[in-house]
């Protein structure tokens, strides 16, 4: 009779391990919900990238691009 512990399955030891199961969570959750607000990417958010002038500048700076061509994108942006 008590040697079943009541016929409940795991017993003593499917509890202990749900405990653990729970808190492991828990923490996870916090974890992430810290992450969350001290990197504003990790919720989602996108920082604010370059503009296509910005990159069009820094194809120019390197070469990529000819000052013809810098230019006519230029307008073509409408800056």
């Amino acid at each position: 009779m008590w040697g079943h512990m009541g016929d409940y399955g795991w017993g003593w030891g499917g509890m202990g391990l749900g405990m653990l199961l729970f808190w492991g969570l828990l923490i996870a959750g916090i974890v992430m919900l810290v992450k969350c607000f001290w990197d504003s990417c990790a919720c989602g958010k996108r920082e604010r990238g370059k503009s296509a002038l910005d990159l069009l500048k820094e194809r120019y700076a390197r070469g990529e691009i000819e000052r013809e061509e810098f230019e006519q994108k230029k307008r073509d942006l409408g800056e």
